[in-house]
């Protein structure tokens, strides 16, 4: 039979605090970690309000991190950086504020050199092949289709 660690709200709450001083979290992580440490549901709603009470846990803080990290590291585009603040149950107000810290200079930019970069390394000698790949590749990482599209129509 396995046995779990039992922690007391005092010890969850530490250990809880150095999770989210190492990287920004949302609620919906905090929250996971929680269950997974087989806490009650009360304790879990007394140490996420510790958490936010001292500032460990800032939705707004978090969400415009991770459009930051995933746009600058990842090369995301606003649609999937959006799907995936989505997914973690952000909400509409803070998604739309972490979208807003991309400059829409910088986004450009980085798309022209990701379409670049990616026209030049993929080894195709159909044209339509060649355009499918490019596009598959923008869409996926969450670039607006009219953008992908309008930056094909230079490939003709």
């Amino acid at each position: 039979m396995k046995t779990y660690k039992t922690y007391t709200v005092k010890e969850a709450t530490a250990k809880l605090m150095k999770f989210c001083a190492y990287q920004e979290r949302c609620h919906k992580e905090v929250e996971q970690k929680l269950i997974e440490m087989r806490m009650i549901p009360e304790a879990r709603q007394e140490i996420i309000y510790q958490l936010l009470k001292e500032n460990f846990l800032n939705e707004e803080r978090f969400a415009k991190a991770f459009a930051r990290g995933k746009f600058r590291i990842k090369k995301w585009g606003k649609y999937r950086i959006q799907r995936e603040l989505k997914q973690k149950n952000i909400s509409k107000y803070n998604i739309k504020s972490a979208l807003s810290e991309i400059s829409s200079e910088e986004y450009h930019q980085t798309f022209e050199t990701l379409f670049q970069k990616k026209v030049k390394n993929t080894p195709e000698k159909n044209h339509l092949k060649l355009k499918k790949k490019v596009a598959d590749y923008l869409l996926y990482r969450g670039w607006e289709s009219h953008l992908v599209y309008e930056k094909l129509k230079e490939l003709d």
